[in-house]
């Protein structure tokens, strides 16, 4: 009987440090734990969330090792593999073939920018020799990216390749993936990494996604998806534009993921500090931006609002003492002039 297909929010976990720098065992645990009790319909060890180059493969191994002791299989897992060459990347999927794992995530070859060919090459002696499901990452900010017929070479050539998450946040690109995929490989599955277009990603075809704010909100996303297949468009809507303003605040004001270790940690969780080094400034900055994620998650009844209160969110729109009001055009406007003015002394 064939394994049924990667559908839901799979969550990239944050893993968290001790004081000394060391993988939190106990607190990772809990987190699972809370994970799978909000909703999380999979998890997703050793992701871009989850800083898996920041750790040595056997930290890797551990982390995967221990999500999967403690999940026992009330989710499935999409473990992250992804090491710097195919014979690295091939152990690590025996090793998750080991654990029982629903299947792995492999990046395209990072660092060295590939061409479609070598990509193509590269996935293909993965998909030949892999003892698991392999799922393809698309992720072409860090990584060679996967273009539409090599997946569709991939999907057609490699029963062991069942999926694609794609982190582009192009809606184009992944409407002509499933174009091209579904009418040879219904089964295959294709995960959105890109918070930002869940809802519509969901809408034209997707089977769920692979959302670091799940790792914040697992509440949200989930209720996010749930609305989403059942035609309830509007609700939906209101929560994808919700979800948009905590993203880009964890994503766009801090070194990521920071921002959602800052917003993971207002959830109960003491992240530790991590193993990038930052400066006095960024340490500064993210003690504001902790203020601001604590004001969007207790919106949501998520945490309580900081002592100095929190801005409600409407005041843009509001009348000034002059009547003009702050419309958020003017907003683009200034956003516009500055930007245009930092390009001009070439700060950008």
């Amino acid at each position: 009987m064939p394994a049924s297909r990667l559908q839901g929010i799979f969550t990239p976990n944050l893993v968290p440090y001790s004081t000394n720098g060391d993988i939190n065992e106990g607190e990772l645990r809990r987190y699972v734990d809370w994970l799978i009790e909000r909703g999380v319909h999979g998890l997703y060890p050793n992701g871009s969330t989850g800083e898996f180059t920041r750790f040595t493969p056997e930290e890797r191994r551990r982390i995967g090792a221990i999500v999967a002791d403690q999940v026992r299989g009330r989710v499935p897992i999409l473990a992250g593999a992804a090491e710097a060459n195919v014979r690295e990347t091939l152990a690590a999927c025996e090793y998750y073939a080991g654990l029982g794992v629903r299947a792995v995530a492999i990046v395209a070859p990072f660092y060295y920018k590939l061409s479609p060919g070598s990509v193509y090459a590269y996935f293909r002696e993965i998909g030949r020799n892999t003892p698991i499901d392999v799922t393809l990452y698309n992720i072409p900010l860090f990584a060679s990216p996967i273009d539409v017929p090599t997946v569709q070479r991939l999907s057609e050539e490699c029963e062991r390749i069942i999926a694609i998450k794609d982190s582009s946040g192009d809606i184009p690109h992944m409407i002509r993936m499933i174009k091209a995929v579904r009418p040879n490989r219904p089964e295959f599955s294709f995960l959105t990494g890109w918070d930002a277009a869940l809802m519509p990603m969901l809408l034209v075809g997707c089977d769920g996604g692979t959302n670091a704010s799940s790792g914040v909100v697992p509440e949200l996303t989930r209720k996010l998806y749930e609305l989403t297949l059942a035609g309830q468009l509007d609700a939906a809507r209101d929560l994808q534009y919700d979800l948009v303003t905590l993203f880009d605040t964890m994503l766009y004001q801090a070194e990521f993921p920071d921002g959602f270790r800052a917003a993971v940690t207002l959830r109960g969780f003491p992240m530790g500090q991590g193993r990038q080094p930052l400066s006095d400034k960024q340490i500064d900055d993210l003690s504001t931006l902790r203020n601001t994620l604590q004001c969007l998650l207790a919106a949501h009844g998520f945490a309580d609002q900081p002592v100095q209160g929190c801005v409600p969110p409407d005041v843009w729109s509001r009348p000034t003492a002059g009547g003009a009001g702050i419309q958020p055009a003017d907003v683009s406007r200034i956003v516009q002039s500055v930007v245009a003015e930092m390009k001009s002394r070439g700060m950008l």
